[in-house]
């Protein structure tokens, strides 16, 4: 399932039901991601992550086969596994800067290497801005950069609102379904609230400001906005996985492709009529609007 606990300062349960192998499939996902595993990079070897992540080498052999069937990695016997996956990005840099592409976790380094950080995201989950919030947590308290203000504004849909994705058929399953991603959700906000407050409390950021805030609306796209001026769309893609519950017991249902989905980058500039400069502006004040009026 794409969206399961995450390992980093989760808490272990037990390696029943899939959910070990999920919560270790998400924790490399999102090192390839923040650029840990490198396009064409080599992961560690089973035994390695087994030991690292404290599970089995089973765990880690159906991450890994899950990783694959994704298209996150390729595995062959006796050479280990390698990153085939590369997040798509159009971007109008990659047209003035040909043969450059452009990543999500360069954006998101760029808008940290300035004096203040505005973040507002419209998400399922936030996975993706967790990854890259943590790297750049790891960039403050290495010296490399030192923002004085982030201000970082999250908007998720309601736990009570019905969704579209992890649908069996069968309504036990997909409650089930819909408690796991909502406990990975839980623990992603609390990843937030530990990396951000910490610089603050380390006297690193002078001013951290994070707000969540849920919505009776269920995201066809992630949304980011980036210190007023950029914008990223990308939508979530549906599609169809095997699904492993407790007991062992294999299911059918919709997933969607979160962490790795594509993503459409626009730039504001100084022509007000610019295809970048009404997108970013319009999704500014959309986001601004739900936010105030709808956001609880």
């Amino acid at each position: 399932m794409r969206y399961g606990r995450g390992v980093t300062g989760s808490t272990s349960t037990g390696e029943r039901g899939g959910r070990e192998y999920d919560r270790v499939a998400a924790e490399l996902r999102a090192r390839i991601a923040d650029g840990t595993y490198p396009l064409n990079g080599r992961l560690p070897t089973q035994r390695e992550l087994a030991k690292e992540l404290k599970v089995s080498r089973d765990t880690v052999q159906r991450a890994l086969r899950d990783l694959k069937n994704e298209r996150w990695i390729e595995s062959r016997q006796g050479s280990g596994s390698r990153v085939i996956w590369k997040q798509r990005i159009h971007s109008p840099r990659s047209e003035k800067e040909p043969g450059h592409q452009v990543t999500l976790g360069e954006l998101v380094a760029e808008a940290f290497e300035q004096t203040e950080v505005t973040l507002d995201v419209f998400t399922l989950t936030a996975e993706s801005l967790s990854a890259h919030i943590r790297t750049q947590a790891e960039r403050i308290r290495a010296g490399h950069i030192s923002p004085q203000r982030i201000a970082l504004r999250v908007l998720l849909p309601s736990e009570s609102v019905e969704m579209p994705y992890w649908r069996t058929g069968n309504p036990t399953h997909d409650e089930i379904l819909k408690e796991r991603y909502l406990d990975f959700r839980r623990g992603l906000m609390v990843t937030l609230r530990t990396l951000l407050s910490d610089l603050q409390v380390r006297e690193l950021v002078p001013s951290v400001e994070l707000e969540i805030r849920h919505i009776g609306l269920v995201p066809y796209s992630k949304l980011y906005l980036v210190n007023n001026v950029q914008a990223l769309e990308g939508p979530y893609e549906v599609y169809m996985r095997t699904f492993e519950l407790d007991g062992g017991l294999e299911v059918e249902g919709l997933d969607v492709i979160g962490l790795g989905a594509g993503l459409t980058h626009y730039v504001k500039d100084d022509d007000p009529s610019s295809q970048g400069t009404e997108f970013v502006e319009k999704q500014q004040a959309w986001f601004t609007s739900v936010w105030e009026l709808l956001g609880r």
